[in-house]
């Protein structure tokens, strides 16, 4: 159950609020929709409800506020928009990655794909998926915990009917087991015919909230929907006799060739019509609008809906008339030949008038689209360990006269024609924090797309290459020269390139928000930068290695032994080379992390060198009343007094790598914002 309380979104300078003071309730084992025209606030009360946008007011989900919820997409399934994840990412691997963001096997990604019809799409990618492809992903993600709750922003927003009738078979499924669905839509037929409750929207008020039933007594206006070629005579006709009876008609011209007749009936219509000698295609009583008013924000609907069933209707009236004529030849050829002209064919070659093939990329969709229905078509009815009705529930659902075997025995025979879709089999999600699910999380966000491989790739390139260019030149140290860092850059290629996966690593949170569901944009949560740096160090520490090793190859290979070799105080060197790269990658992840962007993260690391060493120099070699004099002295015997096994040896070179001005710049930096970061998040947490 939800129960929303005064909700109110925050004004925007001498604006109203978007939502105002919006309260109701949804309640379980019901379909709940919000309905209202574009404008109304609709979405802004989702995000409202959900933690997403600032403002006032508090939402129940089952007596509890989400952020009082440990999991709130284990509560919560949201769909918001289209997929929010990586356009290279597959549909399998998003799946994945949510299972282990939320701490759910691995295999109910591939149950989940089952039940929604993607089975053959699994390898897809998410940006060649077809817009109801995208809405069955949608509805995949919001599944994938077994959460009570569904909470949907236009789910059948640009949804075929056969789409549509499908995502309501499921809606219709979650609350048949008890759960609650809220969804929003700006179509009032499709309110009445799909919701229980129907709560109405108007510039961000609530005007009605209503059940079905009343909603389409009271609140939609029947009328009379008329197509025939001669439409505005008919319009001029029909608004005649309603002058000359004394009639309230409204007659109201759409787009085309049809007519919205209010206020008469499809026999008055029709015998006007007939007496007048206009031709009238369609003649049909329909309850779907409120009025005029409507019917401008229909035209643009039509008129698409046109389009499609022309481009839907010329090939098949194409492959018509081809067999058409194909069979005339046929019986022209039998009546020659003396034989039945109402003959069949009896081979395949007799057969003739084949469509016209069909693009490779249509024929493609085609299949696809194919595959992914008769995967639906197979999905079980029962499957074991699923969900179960009770017994009561089934003898309730049984037809007056059935008898409890009967009732029992009638899904064996195979489900009708308006029998419900199958839902995922409930899964049980350990509430014990694990400090390997985030890490998992991160494991397969890294992974599931190229970027880090295509940026590992060409830092390698680039470092190899400008290594054996600065040799060529020479005047490099050799130092430089193994690292392939030119004295007028300000960072090496791997830095740059560790300080870019960094950034990536929150970047692509904020840019592609797959755990948008979950409190936020990205849960600025501490186990989740922990993984995060943890995978960004492994990360930057195997490419500082893959680094040098192609350096120093590229060298032998090409200048011989000599400048391959491997300095004599290579220990110092590598720990300073080894500290720049990770450093460069956790300034990036915290700078994205805090700044919510890819390019203020990669921005930060640049500005390590640029702006933030000068600064330290300046104050380190500048004047001074007292000075540091004697300090290594002292800190070896400190040292040795604490450490008698040679420990200091190591602390020493840490504290000679922290005194470089990079070292020191670089450790200010990532303490900055380290602190920054941890400010935020504790300061999210207290409000």
């Amino acid at each position: 159950m939800i129960q929303a309380i005064g909700l109110t979104s925050d004004p925007r300078k001498d604006l109203p609020p978007a939502v105002d003071d919006v309260s109701f309730e949804a309640r379980a084992g019901r379909v709940t929709a919000l309905l209202g025209g574009p404008g109304a606030g609709k979405t802004t009360v989702l995000r409202l409800m959900l933690e997403l946008q600032r403002g006032r007011g508090v939402t129940y989900f089952r007596g509890r506020p989400l952020h009082r919820i440990a999991h709130p997409s284990r509560e919560v399934g949201v769909v918001l928009g289209d997929v929010p994840g990586h356009p290279s990412r597959t549909v399998r691997g998003h799946l994945r990655m949510l299972c282990a963001a939320a701490g759910v096997p691995a295999r109910r990604a591939d149950e989940v794909l089952e039940v929604v019809g993607l089975v053959s799409l699994r390898d897809e990618r998410l940006s060649t998926l077809s817009r109801g492809m995208d809405r069955r992903l949608g509805l995949a993600c919001a599944l994938l915990t077994d959460p009570h709750t569904l909470v949907l922003d236009d789910p059948a927003g640009g949804l075929s009917t056969r789409e549509k009738r499908w995502l309501h078979g499921m809606l219709r499924a979650h609350v048949a087991q008890g759960g609650t669905v809220l969804l929003t839509t700006a179509d009032p037929k499709e309110a009445a015919r799909t919701a229980d409750q129907v709560v109405t929207l108007e510039r961000g008020r609530i005007v009605a909230d209503q059940e079905a039933a009343d909603f389409a007594r009271t609140r939609l206006r029947p009328r009379v929907a008329v197509r025939t070629p001669h439409a505005p005579r008919l319009a001029t006709l029909l608004a005649k006799e309603a002058r000359t009876t004394h009639r309230s008609v409204e007659v109201v011209r759409e787009s085309g060739n049809r007519l919205s007749v209010y206020g008469s009936t499809c026999a008055d219509v029709g015998e006007t019509a007939f007496r007048h000698g206009i031709p009238v295609h369609q003649l049909a009583d329909e309850i779907g609008d409120m009025g005029p008013a409507a019917a401008a924000d229909r035209a643009a609907a039509d008129r698409s809906s046109d389009e499609a069933a022309r481009a839907d209707v010329a090939p098949q009236r194409k492959a018509a008339a081809t067999r058409s004529a194909g069979s005339r030849e046929q019986a022209a050829t039998r009546a020659r030949a003396g034989g039945p002209v109402g003959a069949e064919p009896t081979s395949a070659t007799e057969s003739a008038g084949s469509p016209a093939p069909a693009s490779a990329p249509a024929r493609k969709r085609r299949e696809r689209s194919a595959a992914s229905q008769q995967t639906a078509a197979r999905t079980p009815q029962a499957r074991s360990g699923g969900r179960r009705r009770t017994e009561s529930e089934r003898k309730t659902e049984a037809p007056e006269g059935t008898s409890r075997k009967q009732a029992a025995e009638a899904p064996e025979a195979g489900p009708g024609p308006d029998a419900l879709p199958e839902l995922p089999p409930p899964i049980s999600v350990r509430t014990a924090p694990s400090p390997l699910r985030p890490l998992r999380y991160e494991l397969r966000r890294a992974a599931g797309v190229g970027t880090g491989f295509v940026t590992c790739g060409v830092v390698l390139l680039v470092s190899a290459v400008t290594a054996v260019v600065l040799a060529r030149i020479g005047h490099t140290p050799r130092p430089r020269l193994m690292a392939g860092w030119p004295q007028q850059l300000p960072l090496p290629p791997a830095a740059l390139g560790a300080g870019l996966l960094g950034a990536l690593a929150f970047g692509d949170e904020f840019r592609h928000p797959a755990l948008a569901t979950d409190r936020g944009t990205v849960p600025r949560r501490l186990g989740l930068l922990a993984a995060k740096l943890l995978v960004t160090t492994a990360t930057a520490l195997l490419l500082a290695v893959l680094t040098l090793g192609c350096d120093i190859e590229m060298l032998y290979l090409v200048y011989g032994r000599e400048l391959a070799e491997v300095p004599s105080d290579w220990l110092s060197l590598g720990a300073s080379w080894f500290g720049l790269v990770v450093g460069c990658a956790w300034a990036g992840v915290l700078a994205a992390g805090l700044f919510r962007s890819t390019t203020a993260g990669l921005a930060a690391v640049v500005a390590v060198p640029v702006a933030v060493v000068p600064v330290v120099q300046k104050v380190v070699e500048g004047p001074s009343v007292r000075t540091a004099a004697g300090f290594p002295l002292r800190m070896r015997e400190l040292l040795l007094n604490q450490w008698p096994f040679g420990g200091e040896r190591y602390v020493e070179a840490v504290a000679r790598l922290v005194a470089q001005p990079v070292g020191g710049a670089l450790t200010l930096s990532l303490a900055a914002l380290l602190g920054a970061f941890l400010f935020t998040t504790l300061r999210g947490k207290v409000r």
